[in-house]
């Protein structure tokens, strides 16, 4: 190889290494020729493509130490390089030159060679020129991106360069270095395995940021905190670096994007209930209330600090406090807003804050029982979320409490949820039956009132839905009330809906309601002598119930013995007459 490079070439741009400034443009000169032969190749395409990739990088360097840099080791490195792609430009024209037939073996070892003295000179640049800050941020070395399937070496030392940035001064250096870092972290996982497992200390100094005045700077550390959260396995790390105090200030005095990711930094770590009491102990409960209770907030924040408090309010304790802090009157007032996610989420935190019966009551008070059933208005533009929020809101605050139960009897809400009843998506329907099946549990009052309103038709509907949860509820609502005697009269009256129930007790029919409460309510329904009568008149209906008392069904049992004594006297009768 070394007879080959001392060939003379007419018009070739080599020659033996210069010293000073030639030496400079000579390295320049020839890493601009041998990225052109680059482009030519025949041999190991792959391989010269990295190569490529390396010498741009160490172009990149040189050029910004091209501007009267006077550093000997910098000088030093240069005849290296030079010596370098003067053995690589002979490498590429062999393996561009299609008549070439010597060993391949041996010329992939020797480009591999190659590739590795590059890849140590570009690092002996790096650590000469960026760590040593003989260049300033107008000549800092940028170096590329490691290309897709790079090994993890290349990786980790990228992101040493930019930990080498973070650390100078210039605050424009560390927002451009943290805003690449950010797009690596977010597109390869692997970055996130480095930067916290790998290089020392870089977790730490991202937490350090955090506390730095400069908005631009903090809102990039709070994104990459952010996604470094995301992974469980690193959560601890962020932690023991004492990121949640950092995070807590930022919330309270950061830029509103800033804010936005420390809090969905957060929100990530207090999924961990272990975390929740290192939020509550700096002061993060207040922080985030005030946040809920700020009618600037973005609702992108606000629904962060909701979480957030969610995960807090899974802590017995810390919930009390968040009630003590006044944490109802914020969530009612919040309830009421215009937007709709932060409306949901302050009714979902209500529901978990409302544990007993005295937050409740307190709930109640403020208001909050009309801008919930306003939610139910098929008339208003609210999403199926919403209105499931809403049903289930107004399960857990006001069934438990006469006085809320009254205001909730004097609105339109029974007319609101029998509209869903009958028209609502699934998701609506499911969450409708269920308010009324708990609402058929809780007095005869209101099962008179449901009746009146006209449920029952609607449920009998309902007993062969395609859902089978709505189809159980649907079953359960109508057998309570049946214990009402208006309600059974009534029920009665309509042929049709004592003709389907008998209908759904066919044992072989899979998707009919469950047999349980059905069989309760005809149970109920034969104090009637005309319900016996059609049962008794329909050999069908008598064979289901016979076949369900064969397995052992006691309320099946029952019926049959009821009516089989009846049919006994019928036949009697009968042979007297």
């Amino acid at each position: 190889m070394d007879s080959e490079m001392n060939e003379e070439k007419e018009g070739c741009v080599f020659s033996p290494p210069q010293h000073g400034e030639i030496s400079l443009r000579r390295a320049l000169e020839l890493i601009h020729a041998l990225i052109s032969s680059t482009y030519c190749i025949r041999f190991f395409p792959v391989k010269w493509r990295l190569i490529r990739d390396k010498l741009e990088q160490l172009l990149s360097g040189l050029s910004a130490a091209a501007d009267g840099v006077d550093c000997s080791e910098l000088m030093k490195l240069l005849e290296s390089v030079i010596s370098t792609l003067y053995e690589a430009q002979v490498l590429a024209d062999k393996c561009s030159d299609e008549s070439y037939r010597g060993g391949k073996l041996l010329l992939k070892s020797d480009v591999e060679i190659i590739a590795s003295k590059i890849e140590q000179q570009l690092k002996i640049l790096y650590e000469t020129c960026v760590i040593s800050r003989v260049l300033t941020h107008s000549q800092a070395i940028i170096l590329l991106k490691p290309a897709a399937g790079a090994n993890r070496e290349d990786m980790k030392f990228y992101l040493k360069d930019l930990i080498a940035r973070l650390k100078l001064s210039d605050s424009k250096m560390k927002i451009g270095a943290l805003s690449t870092l950010n797009d690596a972290l977010h597109e390869d996982e692997k970055y996130v395995t480095i930067m916290v497992v790998e290089i020392s200390g870089g977790v730490p100094l991202l937490v350090n940021l955090l506390e730095l005045g400069d908005t631009g700077v903090q809102e990039e550390a709070a994104e990459a905190i952010y996604v470094i959260s995301a992974f469980d396995s690193f959560k601890g790390a962020l932690v023991t670096a004492g990121v949640i105090a950092p995070l807590i200030r930022v919330l309270e005095k950061g830029s509103e994007l800033a804010k936005v990711r420390a809090a969905r930094a957060l929100k990530k770590l207090t999924e961990n209930s272990e975390n929740s009491w290192s939020v509550s102990a700096q002061g993060g409960v207040s922080t985030l209330l005030k946040i809920c209770g700020n009618v600037d907030s973005s609702g992108e924040l606000i629904q962060s600090a909701c979480g957030i408090l969610k995960c807090l309010g899974g802590v017995d304790e810390i919930k009390r406090f968040m009630v003590e802090e006044g944490a109802v009157s914020v969530l009612v007032n919040l309830s009421k807003s215009k937007e709709e996610s932060s409306k949901i989420q302050a009714l979902e935190l209500l529901t978990m804050v409302a544990s007993d019966d005295d937050i409740k009551h307190l709930v109640v008070k403020e208001e909050v029982v009309g801008s919930l059933v306003q939610v139910l208005d098929p008339s208003s533009p609210h999403s199926s979320k919403a209105r499931e929020v809403a049903l289930r809101a107004i399960e857990n605050l006001c069934f438990s409490s006469p006085s809320s139960m009254n205001l909730l009897m004097n609105s339109s809400f029974l007319e609101r949820v029998l509209f869903f009843l009958r028209n609502g998506e699934t998701s609506v329907q499911e969450s409708a039956i269920k308010t009324v099946s708990r609402l058929c549990g809780l007095s005869e009052t209101s099962k008179k009132v449901m009746g009146d309103a006209g449920f029952m038709p609607e449920l009998v509907e309902l007993l062969e839905a395609k859902s089978f949860p709505v189809r159980e509820m649907a079953a359960e609502a109508l057998c309570g009330m049946m214990s009402v005697p208006r309600n059974k009269s009534r029920f009665i009256q309509e042929d049709q809906n004592v003709n389907r129930i008998l209908q759904l007790l066919n044992p072989e029919d899979e998707k009919s309601a469950t047999k349980k409460f059905l069989l309760s309510a005809v149970m109920s329904l034969t104090d009637s002598k005309s319900v016996r009568r059609k049962i008794i008149a329909s050999a069908g209906c008598m064979k289901y119930l016979e076949k369900l008392a064969e397995t052992d069904v006691a309320d099946a049992k029952k019926i049959v013995k009821k009516l089989s004594g009846n049919r006994f006297l019928s036949i009697l009768t009968g042979i007297w007459s």
